[in-house]
């Protein structure tokens, strides 16, 4: 991917990360889904900044953006989640 598409995406990813701990992730159910939501989003940060992930940190951040998708009812976060659970492990889950 070139690098002005990445850092186009990072910018996307950040400022919707931003916004979300302001607004939307306020509405999840439970601290831990917000916890969930955040360790999501981040390690996509990191994947997208090119940081190779252990199994067992690819493996956690996946369940991260599983719980935190079922958590929230905004159509806009779960596809946010979804993106990023789709930067962690490089594959489309349906849920």
């Amino acid at each position: 991917m070139p690098v002005r598409a990445r850092i186009a995406r990072t910018f996307r990813r950040s400022a919707a990360f931003g916004l979300g701990l302001g607004f939307g992730l306020l509405s999840l159910s439970a601290s831990a889904s917000v916890q969930d939501a955040t360790l999501c989003l981040l390690t996509a940060e990191r994947v997208d900044a090119g940081e190779t992930l252990t199994d067992a940190e690819r493996q956690e951040a996946h369940e991260a953006c599983v719980t935190a998708l079922a958590a929230t009812a905004s159509v806009i976060q779960k596809y946010q989640f979804q993106e990023a659970d789709f930067a962690i492990t490089g594959k489309r889950d349906t849920y």
